[in-house]
């Protein structure tokens, strides 16, 4: 899909096809949504939650940013999409689940290896990506034979960190209202792995 006409026949083709179909469940999603999973994901496009999870519409819902990073709670700045939606999940939407989402050949953690060697990568990407920095660090250091998947991992867990810096996220878990995942996907081979909480190692889903 390369232009805008092709964006148009595929509304067309989701007019004729999936909204004919589905369209009491349109009809029914368009006075609210009551989603009980957030996913925070990559902006990749090889990476699709809905696909991956085969979700309908309303039963996710979805952040995606470079490299699927959640920042650490901070009120200094002024701009902060990823922490408003985490806002808007656990308040609002009161979701049950909020699983951090990695992929195989991330840019961004590439970026983020990129950078220990010949500094950040860009205005934006290499400021957001210094998330990583700390772990990125130990990764380097322990020698991994595959740093980018190493670090792909370890990213995960460094977002699932900083979710519980913030107040609203750390309540809802500690009253049980509010579990963290964290789940890797292998795109050429259409695999997923789920983090084990308690080693941190991540484990095939079977299918």
């Amino acid at each position: 899909m390369e232009t805008i006409e092709a964006l148009q026949n595929g509304y067309r083709q989701f007019r004729s096809g999936s909204y004919r179909r589905d369209r009491a469940l349109y009809e029914a999603l368009g006075s609210g949504q009551s989603p009980k999973i957030m996913i925070i994901a990559c902006a990749d496009s090889r990476a699709d939650p809905a696909s991956i999870f085969s979700a309908a519409p309303g039963q996710l819902f979805i952040v995606r940013n470079v490299a699927n990073l959640a920042p650490p709670y901070e009120t200094r700045g002024t701009y902060h999409g990823v922490s408003a939606a985490v806002e808007f999940a656990v308040t609002g939407l009161c979701v049950r689940h909020i699983v951090v989402m990695a992929h195989g050949g991330c840019g961004g953690i590439k970026a983020s290896l990129t950078a220990a060697e010949s500094g950040p990568v860009g205005s934006f990407i290499g400021p957001w990506v210094s998330i990583l920095d700390q772990a990125r660090d130990a990764v380097l250091a322990e020698g991994h034979a595959d740093p980018q998947r190493a670090l792909e991992h370890r990213g995960v867990g460094v977002s699932l960190g900083n979710l519980m810096t913030f107040p609203f996220v750390a309540e809802a878990v500690a009253a049980g209202r509010l579990s963290l995942h964290g789940a890797w996907f292998a795109i050429a081979t259409g695999e997923l792995f789920w983090r084990n909480p308690a080693t941190g190692v991540f484990e095939e889903v079977a299918t």
